[in-house]
């Protein structure tokens, strides 16, 4: 695959240009349904705005029109997955190959045998938790605390406040790399902390979630404490990706951060959350390499003083800017 081309803008940055796929790629699929975009921008696609294009952008218009897409990719062509891009950096030279992003036709939710929802995985967890809680339906409240949409639930085994994907999944679907559909047990997962165990060129598109039977009333609390605690410890009304690192056994990764002294500490335009230094923010200006080199910069200053090595949480996806 040919090197991007590139332009040098007034920030430093450069604006990436890859080669055209598209025009190969729907002549290779004449009935391709969704949406093909060249050299699309995903900087807005994602919560810390930042980072370089998709050398293809493609949004399927359902399950099937995604498993035909897969079925005729060539296989040297990488594929990538973006959901709401809350937990996401874009890196600054972008994303070779196809970015695959699940729209309007993965967004069906329905109450199924009383205490079950079968949702579709482009469909926000937030969604997921209000729908539960309106049909009486207790368990699924955790969702509310979790800023992105099933797919990224499935893929990362999301969690907030005490309770995991892993604790209310019955079974997920997707497709595979040859575009077959398939479908997964809550056991076929292969879930633990933040991980899960399906291979990474599934694309999953549909989920069953079970809870059990409870009060609205006391639901929608549960679901008010949860909003209340984010909004009073998270900086969720800047430009942030959530959680950077998992926490490792036994500690909590905001405090080895805070005894590392990087609280309030700033590389480019790119700042450790003052609030909650678990959390990294742009400024404003910041690059895609400001955030992830502070982060890196954490992750040194925490092996430093504590001898504990940090893991990403966040997705980091694409290629740096060339210098």
């Amino acid at each position: 695959m040919r090197s991007p081309r590139s332009l040098r803008r007034s920030n430093g940055l450069r604006d990436v240009s890859f080669p055209d796929l598209t025009p190969d790629l729907k002549a290779r699929m004449p009935a391709l349904r969704g949406r093909l975009l060249a050299n699309q921008p995903l900087a807005e696609l994602t919560w810390f705005r930042v980072g370089g294009p998709a050398q293809v952008l493609f949004m399927p218009e359902d399950e099937a029109d995604l498993a035909y897409f897969l079925r005729e990719l060539p296989r040297d062509i990488p594929v990538t997955v973006v959901g709401l891009g809350s937990n996401l950096i874009v890196r600054d030279g972008g994303v070779p190959g196809v970015v695959i992003r699940l729209g309007r036709g993965f967004n069906g939710l329905t109450v199924e045998e009383g205490v079950r929802i079968r949702v579709g995985a482009a469909v926000p967890d937030v969604k997921v938790a209000r729908a539960a809680q309106e049909a009486g339906i207790a368990g699924l409240s955790f969702l509310r605390g979790i800023p992105g949409a099933i797919g990224g639930a499935l893929r990362m085994n999301g969690g907030a406040y005490g309770r995991e994907t892993k604790d209310a999944l019955v079974e997920a679907r997707g497709v595979d790399r040859a575009g077959r559909v398939r479908v997964f047990s809550n056991a076929d997962m292969g879930y633990s902390y933040r991980h899960c165990g399906v291979d990474d060129e599934v694309v999953f598109t549909e989920a069953v979630f079970a809870g059990e039977a409870g009060d609205p009333v006391a639901i929608a609390a549960e679901m008010n404490r949860i909003t209340e605690a984010r909004e009073a410890s998270q900086p969720i009304k800047s430009r942030t990706g959530g959680s950077t690192f998992k926490n490792p056994p036994g500690h909590k990764a905001w405090q080895l951060i805070d005894a590392a002294g990087c609280r309030g500490l700033v590389v480019g335009d790119a700042q450790v959350s003052e609030l909650h230094c678990n959390f990294l923010i742009n400024r404003g200006n910041a690059t895609a390499a400001d955030i992830e080199t502070l982060g890196e910069t954490v992750r040194r200053r925490v092996r430093e003083t504590s001898g504990v090595e940090l893991e990403w949480e966040i997705k980091r996806i694409g290629v740096p800017a060339a210098p």
